[in-house]
């Protein structure tokens, strides 16, 4: 009997305590963010099964149309969604961010093969031939390392980003890594959106990167950059203009001096996201070498069943500067495989 009263009323207590704690949440998401007061509202009444991410994709989404900014306050924004999460991220422990896409590609195929002169040159390396089947797969992270500089708008993030081109099916070399490219930067980042002819600019950066292939004597290559990008939106269709200016290196310590030829000054890149779908279109060095040195780059992903997290991913490629060590040979290509993370 006494036992019995007693878990009556630590039932009752705990039903208060849980009610108390709901409506103390409550009190306290009238003084959050729009997009926080959503997280925790969203993560009150959440159905187990439900993913995280589910959640921060569906808050942003939400803050976004009832916060937008003048004409544009009911359209979708899936910069301002990407913008969120990272928000959301920040300077969290255990947490590195995406910054361009992730993806392992088992199977791409080069219609144009792969030139082996150059590694023929070393000794050991004198009847080394290629597959034109290979596996690529890129890892690229970034973290902030300050917010709000200057009590502005102003991001300083810092990035590093490996792509490895992987000979995997060539068994008479024990399938080495053909190339791996590295790129450590930094930059400036302010997201203040303006309207600008009907587009809102939506990200602006300014920053530097070192790009090598960690080799050595005739395998080397490298350079670095000064490079500034401009976002602009306008409903589903995202552009983004890069610039970049090359340091000059001394002649003997330069081991591509041509570079700038191949890769040129700046590209373009069209995304197009739709019903959790991205299109991806980029054009580099075209215009500027007379459609002769350029380059152009097709990727589509998409979701596998009901996960979002899990993409499949289809890149084309076409004209040169695929890696550091073919940026003066052509290449036709395309892969197959998984993205963890596409440009938006």
């Amino acid at each position: 009997m006494v036992w019995g009263v007693f878990n009556l009323i630590m039932r009752l207590l705990k039903l208060i305590l849980l009610v108390f704690c709901f409506n103390v949440n409550l009190v306290f998401a009238e003084e959050l963010s729009a997009y926080d007061s959503c997280l925790l509202k969203k993560i009150q009444s959440a159905d187990e099964n439900k993913a995280a991410i589910e959640i921060v994709n569906e808050c942003g989404k939400n803050v976004y149309i009832a916060q937008g900014a003048g004409e544009n306050k009911n359209r979708y924004s899936a910069i301002e969604e990407r913008l969120e999460i990272d928000k959301s991220n920040e300077f969290k422990p255990f947490t590195l961010m995406a910054f361009k896409p992730n993806y392992i590609m088992p199977l791409v195929y080069n219609r144009s093969g792969y030139d082996a002169s150059v590694y023929q040159e070393l000794p050991e390396n004198q009847n080394a031939t290629f597959d034109n089947t290979e596996a690529q797969f890129q890892i690229s992270i970034k973290t902030p390392l300050a917010v709000e500089l200057f009590n502005k708008d102003i991001i300083l993030y810092t990035a590093y980003t490996s792509r490895s081109f992987w000979q995997v099916y060539n068994s008479k070399l024990s399938r080495p890594f053909r190339e791996t490219n590295h790129e450590p930067e930094i930059w400036l980042q302010t997201t203040r959106s303006t309207s600008f002819m009907g587009f809102d600019n939506r990200i602006n950066m300014l920053g530097v990167s070192h790009q090598s292939n960690g080799r050595s004597n005739i395998l080397s290559r490298s350079w670095n950059r000064i490079y500034a990008i401009f976002s602009f939106e306008k409903e589903s269709s995202v552009f983004v203009v890069k610039l970049w200016k090359r340091y000059d290196e001394s002649p003997e310590d330069d081991d591509n001096p041509d570079i700038t030829d191949y890769m040129g000054h700046g590209e373009f890149r069209y995304i197009y996201k739709k019903d959790s779908q991205t299109f991806n279109f980029m054009s580099r060095n075209n215009i500027e070498s007379g459609f002769e040195r350029g380059a152009t780059e097709l990727s589509w992903s998409f979701p596998i069943g009901k996960r979002k997290d899990l993409r499949a991913y289809i890149q084309v490629f076409t004209g040169y500067g695929e890696s550091l060590i073919d940026y003066n040979q052509s290449v036709n290509r395309i892969g197959f495989g998984i993205s963890l993370s596409d440009w938006l």
